[in-house]
């Protein structure tokens, strides 16, 4: 069974690889506030895309939107981006200390004094 970080971590990502969400993602975070309409403005894609866009990446707990009115505004939750950023490095950290273990089983193993095997 899959726990609910990594599920929320498989989220993010899958939301994070598509170029489309990190563009709008980068130009909410400029802008501070976005609506879709604006955004469709600025991207290559239609609105009705974009819409779709913002509802994975709100999913997955990168924007959040506030309703002023008539109109939505995404704004980009950094918290989400730092969580997940600190269990890729928690990850690649551990890789780092297999690596290096197995780095020196195969050093200890073409060292015929070494008795510690």
């Amino acid at each position: 069974m899959v726990s609910t970080d990594e599920t929320h971590f498989e989220n993010v990502l899958i939301a994070l690889a598509d170029p489309t969400r990190r563009q709008l993602l980068t130009l909410i975070a400029a802008r501070g506030k976005a609506s879709a309409t604006a955004l469709a403005a600025t991207v290559t894609v239609s609105r009705q895309a974009v819409v779709k866009h913002l509802t994975v990446l709100n999913g997955a707990g990168l924007v959040k939107k506030d309703r002023i009115g008539r109109e939505v505004l995404f704004t980009v939750c950094p918290h989400q981006l730092s969580t997940t950023a600190k269990w890729m490095e928690s990850l690649a950290a551990d890789w780092d200390q297999r690596l290096e273990w197995i780095k020196r089983m195969a050093e200890a193993s073409n060292d015929p004094n070494d008795a510690n095997l």
